[in-house]
């Protein structure tokens, strides 16, 4: 037998250290975030808030966040699947609910700390805005809400729907330090931004086409995915789009608050009890006498 070198011996799984949990379980990316938590001295300790996004299959996560020892504190948290409160009832994970979201969060957190009043934030023309910065700074008041983009796993791809929610919170009023080079409408060649497009994506006009599209295509090709589409566009006209998006941003702007549905008005208890209900003993002789009755019966028939 030749020799082979041993490279993997006891002394390797002495001084083997495991990674972290979250890493083990490929949620975490610990490099970006030790970068993102990472606190200048000169703060003593103040919170360095992050705009952490994450989809689902049906909904979207936004949620300001700070780091502390025991673990993250969230400040704000809005989903999609709250916008039907608010006037959007279908297409709660594209571009357009994504900014939608972004916008509901930014609101709610500004309404939480009591300076909504102050930063209303821009109006919604798809155009890039910077962000005030304190280096060269000349303005007067005070800075804006201020936190910073985690994406966590996700591909910073151009024209990425996370970009589409930090752009709602950017135009809801919290200063997100980005450049407009991942937003649609981005010409890498040329260098130059179109926010045309990018305004078109926000009020769902991408949504209005495959609308045309569908319809057109609804008696050629009935397939499942035609179908379910057809359900929405019955609810709403290509045409209406734009305005049902606009109606949803007021809507925000009016009262971000969060709906809670009255499961109850009447005030009646509606628990279910499945367990079953123990008979008395007079009802367990009645039973046992009708048994034994309708046995006797069987037998003088026989």
């Amino acid at each position: 037998m030749p020799f082979v070198k041993l490279v993997k011996n006891k002394a390797y799984f002495k001084r083997y250290q495991v990674q972290y949990r979250r890493r083990r379980e490929g949620k975490t990316d610990f490099r970006a975030r030790r970068q993102m938590v990472l606190q200048d001295k000169t703060k003593y300790g103040a919170p360095k808030y992050r705009l952490v996004v994450r989809f689902t299959n049906k909904d979207i996560v936004a949620q300001i966040v700070h780091a502390e020892v025991v673990g993250d504190k969230v400040l704000m948290a809005a989903y999609a699947h709250e916008l039907p409160a608010f006037g959007l009832s279908h297409g709660l994970t594209n571009y357009a609910a994504a900014y939608a979201t972004g916008l509901l969060l930014a609101r709610r957190a500004l309404t939480k700390l009591k300076i909504a009043d102050k930063f209303e934030g821009n109006k919604t023309t798809g155009e890039f805005q910077e962000c005030r910065d304190k280096k060269d700074d000349e303005g007067e008041g005070r800075f804006p809400f201020r936190a910073i983009l985690d994406v966590g796993l996700a591909r910073t791809t151009t024209g990425a729907k996370i970009f589409g929610v930090m752009k709602g919170v950017v135009d809801g009023g919290v200063a997100v330090p980005h450049k407009p080079s991942r937003f649609p409408g981005f010409n890498k060649a040329k260098g130059d931004f179109n926010s045309k497009v990018l305004r078109e994506r926000i009020f769902g006009g991408h949504v209005a086409t495959w609308m045309k599209k569908v319809a057109e295509q609804k008696k050629e090709n009935p397939d499942q995915k035609v179908i379910q589409f057809s359900k929405f566009s019955a609810a709403v006209k290509p045409a209406d789009v734009e305005a049902l998006y606009k109606k949803v941003h007021e809507a925000i702007r009016k009262d971000p608050t969060k709906k809670i549905a009255k499961k109850n008005p009447n005030g009646e208890k509606t628990r279910k009890n499945y367990a079953k209900k123990r008979l008395t003993v007079p009802e367990r002789r009645a039973a046992v006498a009708k048994k034994i009755s309708t046995l006797r019966k069987k037998l003088t028939k026989a």
